[in-house]
């Protein structure tokens, strides 16, 4: 690694040190800093933006950011709680089993703000310490990302797995990350059980209840969510968000049936492979785009519709639908939080994927030479990369879009990429994350802290162990899917 690769990987480190730290839209926006002094300073050659996940992430941010709209939301929040009030001794089992399924359905963790001081109500009232399930809860709600067919990492990694020859549908990435992510949940849940003192032996917390404001702030509130009604709109709102992603699923699982269309394209093992100094690569691909057939260079071929335009017109399309028929509003749904996090995480995407691939781009050679060897004895290894750009990232789709296309050039097989897929979850390590944030401030108790040493706060605990065994899990059911059913 030359001298100038360090300051320049410094450069794209610092970008993303400093974005972190700012937050929200700037983290894709100073990205843009780093990038341009990479071009103009450096003369690096420009990457490509992720276009094709971008779009995605749009029409699945617009469709959810409707469903909060029509009301939707507020009616899986009551089945939530109706379920977690049925059985208030097991919360810190099934909250974060709540929270990861709400994820799951809708492609982003930011739904879970209203049930988290439902979670920590239930608990208070049951004298179990709010820590306990809140911690895990908040863990879950990040971990459904990669358990979730409209969410950015899941439909990244399909995407660019693709585009590097390992056809996976996304019901195959989610036969081995739910499953996965399940285990590593449970036993984070089951190291939370009896996390912490007791209320009733926690003299810290038994001296603020002392203080009769201190005790009307804890005990005098009643968070719920079973007291509102739900309009028929919102049920139905919801009906249709499921009958989209059932669809989805249904045309991953048997892309036969979709429409296919003519293309034409480079003979397979002709021009196209000649290097691109004699630039008949480039006049072969020129020509292939302008829908040119030349004997020995092009030809015709029949392609079925690719999955991430399937997946953008069925999500726009349940988004007008849910608009006309469920009277779901679209100046609500932009003032949203769903859909306002969602254009969050398509600039953090659009940028920090921008850098990353120009950086990696120029230097894969070098990239090549320095990790070729390490990987291929130990291809799990890059399960650790993923983890530590996950800590400078709060954003898992783009760990994967940044990250993905390094890992293939590095000549590592798509089944070992899609075991370690749950490890790209690492951004709980520092907790500046919303969602870790917000559910400090909804414990009334005060046991769900941010620690005097920033690293020992709680959610360490449970995010490392949930990471840890669900990535192992991962790696498992890929081998066996991989190497005794070929299912991919």
């Amino acid at each position: 690694m030359t001298f100038i690769m360090v300051i320049e990987l410094l450069i794209v480190l610092l970008a993303l040190w400093v974005g972190s730290r700012y937050g929200s839209l700037a983290l894709g926006a100073i990205s843009g800093i780093g990038l341009a002094i990479l071009v103009f300073g450096f003369g690096l050659k420009p990457g490509s933006p992720p276009t094709d996940v971008i779009y995605i992430i749009i029409a699945a941010v617009t469709c959810a950011g409707i469903l909060q709209a029509s009301g939707g939301m507020n009616w899986l929040i009551q089945v939530a709680e109706r379920l977690l009030r049925k059985h208030p001794d097991r919360i810190t089992i099934l909250a974060p089993l709540c929270t990861f399924f709400l994820t799951v359905l809708v492609g982003t963790g930011h739904v879970v703000y209203t049930l988290m001081p439902i979670i920590c109500d239930i608990a208070l009232k049951k004298g179990i310490r709010p820590e306990r399930p809140c911690g895990v809860a908040s863990i879950a709600s990040q971990v459904g990302i990669t358990c979730s067919p409209i969410a950015a990492a899941v439909v990244a990694f399909v995407t660019i797995s693709s585009a590097n020859h390992f056809d996976i549908t996304i019901p195959q990435v989610l036969m081995v990350t739910i499953p996965a992510c399940i285990c590593g949940l449970l036993a984070a849940s089951a190291a939370s059980y009896h996390r912490g003192l007791d209320l009733d032996k926690d003299q810290k917390f038994q001296q603020k209840l002392k203080d009769p404001v201190q005790y009307n702030y804890i005990y005098g509130n009643n968070a719920t969510t079973l007291d509102k009604e739900i309009d028929p709109n919102a049920k139905r709102a919801v009906y249709i968000f499921f009958a989209a992603l059932a669809i989805i699923v249904i045309f991953a699982v048997c892309q036969g049936i979709l429409p296919s269309y003519d293309e034409v394209q480079v003979v397979k093992g002709g021009p196209d492979s000649i290097t691109l100094a004699s630039g008949v690569s480039e006049t072969a691909k020129q020509l292939a785009s302008a829908g040119v057939v030349v004997s020995g260079v092009t030809e015709h071929v029949s392609k079925h519709l690719k999955m991430n335009l399937v997946i953008q017109i069925i999500m726009i399309s349940a988004a007008a639908l849910m608009i006309m028929c469920c009277k779901a509003s679209p100046k609500k749904a932009v003032g949203g939080a769903v859909w306002q996090s969602g254009m969050v995480a398509v600039v953090a995407i659009y940028g920090i994927a921008w850098l990353a691939d120009t950086y990696f781009g120029n230097y894969m050679k070098e990239m090549q030479d320095m990790l070729g060897g390490m990987v291929e004895s130990y291809p799990w290894s890059i399960a650790i990369a993923f983890f530590l750009v996950s800590v400078l990232i709060n954003s898992q789709g783009a760990v994967v879009v940044a990250m993905l296309p390094l890992a293939y050039k590095l000549n590592i097989d798509g089944w070992v990429l899609l075991g370690v897929l749950p490890s790209v979850y690492g951004y709980f390590f520092i907790p500046n994350y919303p969602s870790d944030i917000a559910t400090v401030n909804f414990d009334r108790s005060g046991t769900t802290v941010i620690g005097k040493y920033l690293l020992n706060h709680s959610f360490m605990m449970p995010g490392m162990i949930s990471v840890v065994v669900s990535t192992i899990v991962a790696y498992g059911l890929s081998y066996v899917f991989h190497t005794f059913f070929a299912l991919y």
